[in-house]
């Protein structure tokens, strides 16, 4: 029985739903020892694209994939916040 060999580079993919709308979000490895967020929010409606979030910040590789993830997390919120109606004051 032949096993699949997994990559040193595999990107491990989060799935989360905020305010309405889907995000993906992964820690892309950069070398052995750095990861860069990566967040795509989904779209919204058939025959729509998907929009890659550009980075929101100068140091955008972290130590560990679990930072990376987080911070993916926290960049999909604020991109939310940011396109909310109203979002001013909101915590």
């Amino acid at each position: 029985m032949q096993q699949a060999t997994p990559s040193a580079f595999e990107d491990r993919l989060v799935t989360f739903s905020y305010r309405g709308r889907l995000f993906l979000c992964r820690a892309e490895r950069l070398d052995d020892q750095t990861y860069r967020p990566v967040v795509v929010c989904r779209a919204a409606s058939l025959g729509e694209d998907d929009i890659e979030l550009p980075a929101d910040t100068d140091n955008a590789s972290y130590g560990t994939e679990a930072e990376a993830l987080r911070h993916a997390e926290q960049q999909a919120m604020r991109w939310v916040h940011d396109r909310t109606q109203g979002a001013q004051g909101q915590a």
